[in-house]
């Protein structure tokens, strides 16, 4: 399978994963006060206005960051499009598929719906969501590959490797 059809497939799994999570939290009521599912995770069901932990919100319109991540797809699509890597399309494909799920809730309800709380003693980390768990995966994956495997790559394809200064040939 190419990486632009892989890339698809895991933005529509990514999509679908982040909407559902999404419906099942919002179905449940008891989430509005919280619920304790292990010592260091509570489900929590809150709106965030602004972008990343709450950034921006307020400041910026909603609709200004619904057109604002649209670009960003954008290019990120462009991206898919033109790249051959497996790797590539599979990370290209979870942040599209995060940041479309993270765009519909901003058309529906002019913010993200929220509902993952971790939390170390009284520290909380910033709520947030599967959409930005395959966004942050997504993005890790990029970087890994361009710093790791790219290498390796190009090693084991025979590529010479960059001559050292002072080094004899």
């Amino acid at each position: 399978m190419n990486g632009r059809l892989l890339g698809i497939g895991c933005a529509l799994a990514a999509l679908a994963l982040d909407q559902g999570t999404k419906a099942l939290a919002l179905g449940a009521p008891a989430l509005a006060h919280g619920v304790e599912l292990l010592p260091i995770l509570n489900l929590v069901l809150v709106r965030n206005h602004g972008v990343s932990f709450g950034m921006l919100g307020g400041i910026v319109p909603w609709w200004a960051l619904i057109l604002l991540s649209l670009a960003i797809v954008a290019a990120i699509v462009i991206w898919l499009w033109r790249s051959q890597s497996r790797v590539v399309g599979v990370a290209l494909g979870l942040v599209i598929g995060g940041a479309l799920g993270n765009v519909i809730d901003r058309v529906r309800f002019q913010g993200v719906t929220d509902f993952l709380d971790f939390h170390l003693g009284a520290y909380h980390w910033p709520a947030f969501n599967f959409a930005d768990v395959t966004i942050v995966c997504g993005v890790t994956l990029l970087l890994v590959d361009g710093l790791f495997w790219e290498k390796q790559s190009e090693q084991a394809q025979g590529s010479p490797a960059p001559a050292r200064e002072g080094s004899e040939s």
